[in-house]
């Protein structure tokens, strides 16, 4: 099936398990495909394909073969949908191809096309966290971390003018800044720290670009009206893949629970979390009323400050000398936040008895519960009496 047809030089398709790009004119491609990789200028097709699904379906001999033999997986894959294995270069995913969002961006006579496939739920990483293997001169050898869970953000970008090899590099990065930055703003946790992500582990791109126009970009960096339609696009595109793949969009992220995620926290142990605080017909009420709470979006402000300033402290910003004056001062406005009403930082400080800020998650993740816990058990209190 044609999705659709791009600057009359390349066609967009997608078959069962597959998304390809057919170009019907000669384009630079550069990708991350492990068997045709790289720099290339003899490529017809450049294609995404889904390999297996989410979760629970390791056992799959197609992952296998993806792995341990990416050019028998290529040629099997290539081959059930028409395309020459050797003059194309393929992205693998484990998220739906039915979810590949497309956008388009468009100055005079430029055109910049992004289809993105996403899930970053399971895989989410921060640059920097731990990994889980290295390759030796003896092959790999895995490293003593929880193995990475699905989850991969591969985008496709064609460009309707030519770039030069090193404007196409320039673009791939400004491809990582863009996605970045929509990871960021909703906040999605990295799986293998308490950091906020910045892609996942297994993410692709593949670039290409017309060969042979009147116009030949030497560079695509945020300055230039070529860079501006790329992070565009790429932000689209992938915004949309997320929300159609796993329903992870800004709304989804204004929650409680959501914000502290990325520390351990579930609803079921923040629910426990604040019943353990407060007297039994009190934390009945707060667990048949959990959704409000939770979703109340100035108690969800007051928890993300809360998140934000202790994140202050690890990043060295703030002195860890004020940490606890700081994070008292700031529990005081989500306990308000909860309860509807003024809690001054003394009285917060004197509900919270020995209570010792510090910038581990457990130390966050309790501030938090009490505060709750404080503010519902205020919430209510003398509001009806004359």
């Amino acid at each position: 099936m044609i999705i659709g047809d791009y600057y009359g030089a390349v066609e967009l398709h997608r078959e069962e398990k597959i998304v390809f790009a057919k170009f019907l004119a000669p384009h630079r491609v550069l990708s991350t495909c492990r068997l045709n990789g790289g720099l290339r200028e003899d490529l017809d097709t450049l294609y995404n394909h889904q390999s297996c699904e989410p979760r629970a379906h390791t056992g799959l001999d197609l992952c296998h073969v993806a792995v341990k033999e990416p050019e028998r997986y290529q040629k099997r894959i290539a081959g059930k949908a028409g395309i020459d294995f050797s003059k194309s270069a393929s992205l693998g995913t484990a998220a739906n191809v039915n979810n590949a969002a497309v956008a388009v961006e468009l100055f005079e006579g430029l055109k910049v096309v992004a289809v993105t496939t996403a899930g970053v739920g399971g895989n989410g990483g921060r640059a920097g966290d731990p990994a889980s293997y290295y390759q030796s001169e003896n092959g790999v050898v895995i490293i003593d971390r929880a193995p990475p869970q699905a989850g991969t953000i591969n985008t496709m970008l064609l460009i309707s003018e030519e770039l030069s090899p090193g404007a196409m590099v320039v673009a791939s990065t400004l491809m990582a800044e863009a996605k970045a930055s929509v990871l960021q703003e909703l906040m999605a946790p990295s799986r293998y720290s308490e950091g906020i992500a910045t892609g996942t582990g297994t993410d692709q791109v593949g670039i290409a670009s017309l060969l042979g126009t009147r116009i030949r970009h030497t560079d695509a960096n945020k300055h230039s009206k070529l860079g501006e339609l790329i992070g565009k696009a790429v932000r689209r595109s992938l915004q949309e893949a997320l929300n159609l793949q796993s329903g992870l969009t800004p709304d989804s992220r204004r929650s409680s629970v959501a914000q502290l995620a990325r520390f351990g926290e579930t609803e079921e142990s923040f629910i426990d979390g604040v019943r353990d605080r407060l007297v039994e017909d009190v934390g009945d009420l707060f667990e048949a009323n959990f959704l409000s709470a939770n979703h109340d979006p100035v108690t969800v402000a007051a928890v993300q400050a809360l998140v934000h300033v202790r994140d202050q402290f690890v990043w060295g910003v703030s002195p860890i000398g004020c940490i606890h004056e700081i994070m008292i001062g700031h529990a005081a406005l989500l306990a308000s936040a909860v309860s509807g009403k003024e809690i001054g930082r003394e009285a917060m400080r004197e509900e919270l008895g020995g209570y010792e800020a510090a910038v581990e998650s457990e130390s966050l993740i309790e501030l938090v519960r009490r505060s709750f816990a404080i503010g519902y058990g205020m919430k209510w209190m003398g509001r009806f009496e004359d």
